[in-house]
C-alpha cells in the first residue's frame, strides 16, 4: 500500500511539473514533414497532429508560416516531433516538445496501432499518445513573453586587429632640405560607363553630294504581350478556411485541418489551371491575379468559390 501511495504521489508530481512547464509557451510549432517520413504531410500526420493541439487550445502553427511574434522570438513556442518506433506489424508512435534550445519539456506516453492501413494506424496511434496531453490543464500564463530572444554579438570577438602587410597610405610625402615629394595614392574615379555604347538617336548627312536623314529614334512596339489576361473577379464566395495541398501523381488533393479531402485536382497542359472533383462538385481551380479560384456550375449557374491554398 505504501509503495503505491508513492508510485501515486510521484506520477501526480511530474504531471503538474510538466503542465506547468507547458503553461509557459504559447505556441505549438508543428513540422510538415516529421523525421523518417518521405513527404510533406505524410499519412497526413501534419495536419492531424496540428489539430490535436488546437482543438486543446494551443496556438498552433507550421515552422514555414509562422505569426510575426513567434517569428521575432522563436522561445514563445515548442516544436513538435513524432517519436516513430515503429515494427512490421505494429504502429508505434509518440510527441515529444521540445523549446528553443532543444530541451525537452514533455514527451507523451506511446501510441500503438495494428491497423494494415498506415494511414489509419498512424491516426490511432497519435491519437492514443495525444492523451498525456488531453490529461493536462493548459492554460498559457505569459511567462514567454517575458523573455528576450537569444541574440549573439559578436562585438568583442576582434581586438588589436593587425594592420594588412600590403595596406600603403594614401599619401606619401617627404619634406628634407635634401628633398622633397609628394604622391597621392587616393582612388580616382573611373571615366568607364559601364553599358552598351552610346548610340545617336539619329544619322544626317548634308553635303553637295549627298542628302540623308536616318532617325533612329526606338519606336514602340505594336507586338502584343502574350501573356494571360487577367480577369476581375468580383463575385466570388469567399474562402472557407485553408487548405492544404497533398502532392498526387498527375495532381493534388487539398485537405482541410480535419483533416478531411475536400477537391482532388488533376493537371492540364495551362500552367495554374486544374481540373477539380470533389463529393458532389466538379469544376475547374486556377489562379487569377494571385488568388486560387473554383469555378463550378450549380443547377445551371455558374459559381465562382476563392480557396486558400497552401501548397
Amino acid at each position: 500500500m505504501k509503495h503505491l501511495f508513492l508510485a501515486l504521489f510521484l506520477m501526480a508530481s511530474v504531471t503538474s511539473m510538466a503542465q506547468k512547464q507547458l503553461n509557459d509557451f504559447k505556441y505549438i510549432i508543428v513540422p510538415k514533414k516529421f523525421d523518417g517520413f518521405k513527404k510533406q504531410n505524410q499519412y497526413q500526420t501534419s495536419t492531424l497532429v496540428k489539430h490535436l493541439f488546437t482543438e486543446k487550445g494551443f496556438e498552433t502553427a507550421y515552422e514555414d508560416d509562422l505569426p510575426m511574434e513567434l517569428n521575432a522570438n522563436r522561445c514563445l513556442g515548442l516544436t513538435v516531433s513524432l517519436v516513430d518506433d515503429s515494427s512490421m506489424f505494429t504502429t508505434k508512435t509518440a510527441l515529444m516538445l521540445k523549446d528553443c534550445q532543444g530541451k525537452e519539456i514533455l514527451a507523451t506516453q506511446e501510441g500503438k496501432s495494428k491497423e494494415k492501413d498506415f494511414k489509419d494506424s498512424y491516426n490511432e496511434a497519435i491519437r492514443e499518445a495525444f492523451k498525456s496531453v488531453q490529461t493536462l490543464n493548459y492554460v498559457y500564463s505569459g511567462k514567454a513573453e517575458n523573455s528576450a530572444p537569444i541574440t549573439v554579438s559578436f562585438a568583442n570577438d576582434v581586438k588589436d586587429a593587425k594592420k594588412p602587410k600590403n595596406a600603403k597610405s594614401m599619401v606619401e610625402q617627404q619634406a628634407t632640405v635634401e628633398n622633397q615629394s609628394f604622391k597621392d595614392h587616393s582612388p580616382k574615379d573611373s571615366d568607364f560607363t559601364k553599358g552598351e555604347e552610346k548610340r545617336e538617336m539619329v544619322e544626317q548627312m548634308a553635303t553637295r553630294e549627298q542628302q540623308s536623314y536616318v532617325d533612329k529614334t526606338p519606336k514602340p512596339s505594336d507586338i502584343k504581350s502574350s501573356s494571360k489576361n487577367q480577369l476581375k473577379i468580383s463575385n466570388a464566395k469567399p474562402s472557407s478556411g485553408v487548405l492544404y495541398a497533398q502532392e498526387l501523381e498527375n495532381g493534388y488533393q487539398l485537405v482541410d485541418s480535419t483533416p478531411q479531402i475536400v477537391l482532388k485536382l488533376k493537371k492540364t497542359s495551362v500552367p495554374d489551371y486544374y481540373l477539380a472533383q470533389g463529393d458532389d462538385r466538379s469544376g475547374t481551380v486556377f489562379m487569377n491575379e494571385g488568388k486560387w479560384y473554383f469555378e463550378y456550375y450549380l443547377e445551371g449557374e455558374l459559381v465562382t468559390e476563392e480557396l486558400d491554398i497552401k501548397f
